[in-house]
């Protein structure tokens, strides 16, 4: 099971750190991601940890203001996005990579940012 947190109502420019706790799954082996889906849209990648190496994946969009993590001690993924804008409002889910697509996922943690 996953359990995302750490959405909330921010204002623009403010900073924001999800975090996305697994329990009763180990995430050696796999790699971890964040995908997000704004209303009326599709959900669109964002970044990828791999849980072994710690490489890290972003989408084109993501670089710059979105940081992937990870804490093995932990079980857990963290999404850190600085200077929020309008257009991240969205919900945010973190989900388990077991191959080559997404098996398992978060409830999700919304992401409101006020202009």
């Amino acid at each position: 099971q996953l359990q995302a947190s750490g959405g909330g109502l921010v204002q623009a420019g403010d900073s924001l750190r999800l975090s996305c706790a697994g329990s009763g799954i180990t995430f050696s082996g796999y790699s971890m991601g964040w995908f997000r889906q704004a209303p009326g849209k599709e959900r669109e990648f964002v970044a990828q940890i791999n849980w072994a190496s710690g490489n890290r994946y972003y989408a084109d969009s993501a670089k710059g203001r979105f940081t992937i993590s990870r804490d093995i001690v932990k079980n857990s993924v963290y999404l850190q996005i600085a200077s929020l804008k309008p257009e991240d409002t969205a919900v945010y889910y973190c989900g388990v990579r077991t191959g080559t697509v997404y098996t398992y996922w978060g409830q999700g943690t919304l992401v409101t940012v006020s202009s």
